[in-house]
């Protein structure tokens, strides 16, 4: 979806969201370590990359207050990150939870979220699912839909109430080519409005779509620069053995 309408969604703004000094352990292993982060207002996407294990969704999950830090903290315009602004944060996982009910009513059920109600519910329900392309399956269960279908469902869902920020968790994972592709217009789209947080494994599709990438080692950011910087000039060993396909330990 494009542009934002005042009518849409609920809350104080949630930008910029701040991370500040934040760490988590489990069973004695850092986690996150020490992370400092800002997303602003700036529209595009920033993809975070990195190997296995290196932190990237639980960061993800931080900053959209699902996780708590153990030591740090993560302000929302400000101030702690709250349930009451949780509708101004688009977030879509790797799997996303469809609801036993029709695509129509999966998107109505955010915008309802978000205190839309009524005729202006299902204008909106309606308008993004034709923004998604997705009109022929309004009707149909979104429990019986493909995975790449029920993928653009939960992107369409999310950016129904035209959030502040959109947080993706490898939303295209083990789909087809036909399916990444949509997703990828539907991002595209999107962060030409509103900045989109990508987490993903796959170097091509940050190509394709990155304005900024940060990589992540153990818990850490170790680079934050733009894409063509990123590919052509890395400036950690790390990222280097990284963009040449070998285990980074």
């Amino acid at each position: 979806m494009t542009g934002k309408d005042p009518a849409q969604g609920s809350g104080a703004p949630v930008l910029p969201i701040r991370g500040e000094g934040l760490v988590v352990e489990r069973g004695g292993a850092r986690l996150i370590d020490g992370i400092d982060i800002k997303i602003g207002l700036a529209h595009g996407v920033s993809v975070i990359l990195g190997p296995n294990g290196a932190g990237k969704s639980l960061l993800l999950r931080l900053l959209a207050n699902l996780v708590q830090p153990d030591r740090g903290r993560v302000t929302w315009a400000g101030v702690a990150a709250d349930r009451a602004r949780a509708t101004r944060v688009g977030f879509v996982l790797q799997r996303p939870a469809m609801l036993r009910r029709s695509v129509l009513a999966n998107i109505a059920f955010a915008l309802a979220a978000g205190g839309i109600r009524g005729a202006e519910q299902q204008r909106l329900a309606r308008k993004a699912i034709e923004t998604a392309n997705l009109g022929h399956l309004a009707e149909r269960a979104a429990c019986a839909l493909s995975g790449g279908e029920q993928q653009r469902v939960a992107l369409a869902r999310a950016l129904a109430p035209s959030p502040e920020v959109l947080l993706l968790d490898e939303p295209s994972a083990n789909l087809d080519p036909a399916s990444v592709a949509a997703l990828e217009a539907m991002i595209l789209r999107a962060a030409g409005t509103t900045p989109v947080v990508l987490v993903t494994h796959d170097l091509a599709q940050a190509r394709r779509v990155a304005n900024r990438v940060l990589f992540m080692h153990k818990g850490r950011i170790l680079e934050r620069t733009g894409r063509e910087l990123f590919f052509d000039k890395p400036q950690t060993p790390e990222a280097e053995a990284f963009l040449r396909g070998e285990i980074v330990l």
